[in-house]
């Protein structure tokens, strides 16, 4: 292994060390106030504390997912996983981000029915233990934020803590508006908004974690551009058997067939190392596996066509 890919993977192992002391934290948070809420919200007989409750308790399980895969994804490679356990990340953000659509789904049914004939509330339980949960439920969503744009499963976890920042603050907002009004509806109308905006963050994770699992080529990655720039580095006439896709969400990879001159293995050694060093600094792979050839096989194509190998 090389120094560049050695130096990756301690960062990358600190970098899950840290962030999963933080998921444990916010996990240890949200299933202390969870109960809490769902009482005060039976209680006050509100759909937007019930809905949060709800979403707090799937938080629960969540970030327990997250924190699991998480510690999974520090295990080393063997025999039966050669590439570690990283794709558990990504297992568990489809169940989040799945989750997640079933909870929004639950949540139009229940918001609906209240619309047509909306229940009383009581809003000066439903504003104080709003107060709370948003605070509690913002302190975690904090903890849980950094990392999130790189890695789906702490994505898809803080999407859930979101939403339930989200939900606690449209709480606040119904039971200002019910205290001055006495618009009951109004508690269903925010749970039906709020619903909306996980959807469109659940099938956001749920798309990107697809692609993932299919093996497609990240989606920042232009490939003709790429192809361009390894034919420009010296010693590098073609290239073909290219493929490109990811473990995780930061954890890209390639590989491909070089064509080069009838060079010596210390020659072919350095165009390896040039082309690594490119399409890691430039387009964030940091692992390759990049084979010399010094002439054209049989196949000529850039993207091989596994249908036509026989098994």
């Amino acid at each position: 292994m090389t120094d560049i890919q050695n130096h990756s993977h301690t960062h990358l192992n600190m970098i899950t060390r840290d962030a999963t002391k933080r998921l444990a934290v916010s996990l240890a948070l949200t299933l202390v106030f969870v109960f809490g809420e769902a009482i005060a919200g039976y209680l006050a007989n509100s759909l937007a504390l019930l809905t949060d409750a709800a979403h707090n308790f799937t938080d629960v399980l969540a970030l327990g997912l997250s924190w699991y895969a998480l510690r999974l994804t520090s295990l080393p490679p063997n025999s039966r996983k050669t590439f570690g356990y990283h794709r558990a990340g990504i297992l568990v953000a489809l169940i989040n981000s799945t989750s997640l659509v079933l909870i929004s789904i639950g949540i139009f049914y229940e918001a609906y029915h209240r619309l047509i004939d909306p229940p009383p509330v009581k809003a000066d339980l439903l504003i104080g233990v709003g107060l709370i949960a948003f605070i509690i439920n913002l302190v975690t969503a904090w903890l849980v934020h950094r990392g999130s744009d790189q890695d789906l499963n702490l994505r898809s976890a803080y999407v859930h803590l979101m939403g339930d920042v989200l939900s606690t603050l449209g709480a606040v907002i119904a039971g200002v508006i019910i205290l001055a009004t006495g618009w009951y509806w109004v508690d269903a109308l925010t749970s039906l908004f709020i619903g909306i905006l996980i959807l469109w963050n659940a099938v956001r994770i749920l798309r990107e974690t697809i692609n993932i699992l299919l093996e497609s080529t990240p989606a920042d990655i232009d490939v003709n551009h790429m192809v361009s720039d390894i034919l420009n580095i010296k010693g590098v006439h073609g290239i073909h058997d290219l493929h490109v896709w990811s473990i995780s969400q930061n954890l890209r990879l390639l590989s491909a067939h070089l064509v080069t001159d009838d060079v010596p293995i210390s020659s072919g050694n350095q165009i390896q190392a040039n082309v690594k060093s490119l399409i890691k600094h430039k387009y964030g792979i940091v692992h390759s596996t990049l084979q010399l050839e010094c002439r054209q096989c049989e196949s000529v194509m850039l993207h091989c066509d596994l249908n036509g190998i026989e098994r």
